[in-house]
């Protein structure tokens, strides 16, 4: 049982680090939005491919706040603290209670 809690507590640290990482991604995706970024620059080009299905989406629900400002960033990036304190200690505590 001790290999499936190991397991189970280096994938919660995985998860922990590709959120984290992915809020950092937004937020250059925010601050890109805030000056005028090469759009054929391949790194602009890779952090608008990864951000965009996933701000789409909040912008469907979420409409444009008066003046056209864009609230969906904060919102993803709320919704990915969100999943951090939630998911990646139910999974170190459940790798804990099982190892």
């Amino acid at each position: 049982m001790f290999v499936i809690s190991n397991f189970l507590s280096a994938l919660a640290t995985l998860f922990d680090l590709v959120l984290s990482a992915y809020i950092w991604i937004v937020i250059g995706r925010a601050v890109i939005s805030w000056v005028n970024a090469d759009p054929y620059n391949p790194i602009v080009r890779f952090v608008y491919e990864v951000t965009e299905p996933l701000l789409s989406r909040i912008r469907r629900v979420v409409p444009l706040i008066g003046g056209g400002i864009d609230f969906s960033p904060m919102i993803l990036i709320i919704a990915i603290m969100f999943l951090r304190s939630f998911i990646v200690p139910t999974l170190q505590q459940f790798a804990h209670s099982i190892g």
